[in-house]
């Protein structure tokens, strides 16, 4: 099975695909906030905490512009993209997915729900869970998404088009970040392929990746699972 990642700019690694190469591919683009949450706030230190070494919130949030749209549906047959609805040039859909976050009380300064345009041809579907990160609680990204989450959108996408893990997929995440993706595209035993632009990002990711799939097997029929300790 294929997991291959990389650390540069998504849009020059999508130019050297050619089309379709992906059969399925999964962003979380920053909004273009540099800073500057949707009701106007400036992001205090509790935010700006996760930004490690070299990463700069002001430099990475910056909104794709329309390149890296037009090459994402370019090398991909299928696209499911987070907060579309602050990309107002994206086209109607009609599997929309909606993810209501089940800890966040009402008037907290989260949002209790996130929105993501898919290419689907299903209808609409809900993901009911809660938004805490990292099971081992060392978070090193804003905006990382479960594991749990993203392994139920691809599962959405399997039974919407009737494909199967067993097909050779492959499956693409361009601004793959803490890396949740990645982890549940191997638990689902398919292949692989991301774009991570920062370079501390970048390293910690594939350091929650190793350590999240540690112990788990590919069996024979591609199936992954998780190895019994004999001690």
């Amino acid at each position: 099975m294929i997991s291959e990642v990389y650390n540069q700019d998504c849009i020059e690694y999508m130019r050297t695909l050619p089309d379709k190469f992906f059969h399925l591919a999964v962003a979380d683009p920053p909004y273009g906030f540099g800073g500057v949450a949707a009701d106007g706030a400036r992001f205090g230190a509790r935010f700006l905490k996760y930004n490690t070494g070299n990463s700069d919130m002001n430099t990475w949030d910056t909104a794709p512009d329309a390149a890296f749209f037009r090459e994402l549906s370019r090398v991909s047959e299928h696209q499911i993209i987070w907060g579309a609805n602050f990309f107002p040039d994206m086209p109607p859909c009609k599997c929309f997915i909606t993810w209501v976050k089940t800890n966040i009380p009402d008037k907290f300064s989260m949002a209790q729900a996130e929105y993501a345009w898919t290419s689907l041809g299903c209808n609409a579907k809900v993901y009911h869970g809660s938004s805490y990160r990292s099971k081992d609680g060392e978070h090193f990204h804003p905006t990382e998404k479960p594991v749990a989450l993203y392994r139920w959108m691809i599962e959405v996408w399997l039974e919407s088009t009737g494909k199967n893990p067993s097909e050779g997929l492959r499956i693409f995440d361009p601004m793959m970040g803490s890396q949740s993706s990645r982890i549940a595209a191997y638990g689902l035993g398919i292949d692989y392929y991301g774009c991570e632009l920062d370079a501390e990002y970048y390293r910690l990711g594939c350091q929650r990746y190793e350590r999240e799939t540690a112990g788990l097997i590919t069996q024979s029929d591609g199936h992954i699972v998780k190895q019994l300790s004999m001690f």
